[in-house]
């Protein structure tokens, strides 16, 4: 048994897809898993590290059908970390359900806390019913949607905050800012939670080895004013004096937060906005 617990034995118990494995989260959810299980990716880039690797497939959402991967892979468990065109991903999980229903497999769908953004006067719970007032909440929406008509035992949705990392794109964007001495927008009204990529990755390890099902509410359990956050994320990086763009989408606090009440993680795996913040501090 190796660190966090996890039998190397687990590596013969499942085949794992991930759809979108050349991203930031679904690389790093490839790196969490590849050591434990036969793990396979998805990318849609022309990187030669990704060509190389016999692990991983050319995938163009708008362009190729996802079931001819599936059927190279012949997955236990697809993980959904998917980008791109939101009418060829709605085509595209309508084939990955059709899978799921005809074969023993599983789906773990990576989706949004947009899909409560418009709720805006408390944080969203499992169990609530999902309302957006924008274009990428309602395409989660209509995933989501397809995939609770599913066998539940076979659908684990993740309903994720926004996601920081030592290097993810966000983090980039910000160093990148202040490098170049320009504005950072912050949102003063904006209550949120949050996450990052290792811990994320660890919850999926979990669910994955517990076999969980039904819906996560994957961020931290506290709540965090947004340019609080920024401004604690940039003590971080290191001594700068940065410049901020105060924007007020209202004049009232508004919330974009999901929050666990039914399917609670066990402790080590809950994280606080702190936590996130130290987690930065390479």
């Amino acid at each position: 048994m190796n660190e966090g617990g996890y039998m190397k034995q687990e590596s013969f118990k499942h085949r794992i897809l991930i759809l979108g494995a050349s991203g930031f989260i679904g690389n790093a959810i490839y790196k969490e898993l590849c050591g434990y299980f036969r793990t396979f990716g998805t990318y849609n880039t022309n990187s030669k590290s990704f060509e190389k690797n016999q692990h991983f497939f050319q995938y163009n959402v708008e362009e190729d059908d996802v079931v001819e991967i599936i059927n190279a892979v012949k997955p236990t468990i697809i993980i959904s970390a998917l980008r791109g065109d939101f009418s060829a991903q709605v085509i595209a999980h309508l084939h990955i359900s059709e899978y799921i229903v005809a074969n023993k497999c599983k789906l773990i769908y990576l989706s949004s806390a947009n899909v409560f953004d418009a709720y805006s006067k408390y944080p969203s719970y499992e169990d609530d019913k999902t309302l957006s007032h924008s274009v990428y909440g309602h395409f989660k929406i209509k995933i989501e949607n397809m995939l609770l008509r599913l066998p539940k035992m076979k659908v684990a949705i993740l309903r994720i905050p926004m996601v920081f990392g030592a290097f993810s794109p966000r983090v980039d964007e910000i160093r990148l800012l202040l490098k170049e001495k320009l504005p950072i927008e912050v949102f003063p009204n904006l209550v949120m939670n949050v996450t990052s990529d290792s811990k994320l990755t660890q919850q999926i390890h979990y669910i994955i080895n517990r076999n969980k099902y039904g819906v996560f509410h994957l961020g931290s359990t506290d709540l965090v004013h947004h340019d609080d956050f920024i401004s604690d994320l940039i003590n971080t990086l290191g001594d700068y004096k940065p410049i901020f763009k105060h924007v007020y989408t209202t004049n009232n606090e508004r919330y974009l937060a999901v929050l666990p009440k039914e399917n609670k993680l066990p402790k080590h795996l809950q994280s606080q906005s702190q936590d996130i913040i130290q987690e930065l501090e390479v």
